[in-house]
């Protein structure tokens, strides 16, 4: 029998679509193997994309919400840090993610609309605002913004290119 693995770290980085959540879950995962500990990014776009859903509701939403803290909560118990990038909009999830995931640490990334839209390679901002995307968090539905993140990050106008620090 081998000696059990200590509990991974569940980073939950949170925030609106654009805001940056899948460039600073790279950035992340990048900095945890090189430090030598094993870590997965949990993104919600391609979960969803696995699972076959695409449903904006808020019934949608908690389910997937429900989904991806299972993953990470299931990962970080097998001693495996879990990044997850997630919109992840409603407090309900945010306080069972802090009673029931050990070492859970949530990142809240903002960033103005407009730089959100600017980013939006999908072109969803420029969808919902011609009405043909219902349920749009930040735009047509509502977004609750974390109640006490860890840390809170201003993405700003633009992120750094990858591997590169941006000069303060």
């Amino acid at each position: 029998m081998t000696a059990s693995r200590a509990p991974g770290t569940v980073f939950w980085i949170t925030g609106l679509s654009g805001a940056g959540k899948s460039t600073v879950a790279a950035a992340l995962q990048r900095r945890l193997l090189d430090a030598g500990r094993p870590a997965v990014v949990i993104d919600g776009d391609r979960i969803r994309a696995v699972i076959g859903t695409d449903g904006l509701g808020a019934a949608d939403r908690r389910n997937m919400g429900g989904i991806y803290a299972g993953l990470a909560r299931d990962i970080a118990l097998q001693g495996v840090d879990a990044i997850c990038a997630t919109i992840s909009l409603f407090h309900d999830l945010h306080a069972w993610n802090r009673a029931n995931i050990p070492n859970y640490r949530e990142i809240y990334l903002r960033a103005a609309l407009e730089t959100r839209a600017a980013r939006d390679p999908k072109g969803l901002y420029k969808k919902a605002r011609a009405g043909q995307i219902e349920n749009f968090t930040g735009i047509s539905s509502p977004y609750e913004e974390p109640d006490s993140p860890e840390l809170r990050l201003h993405t700003g106008s633009a992120l750094p290119p990858q591997g590169q620090r941006r000069q303060e």
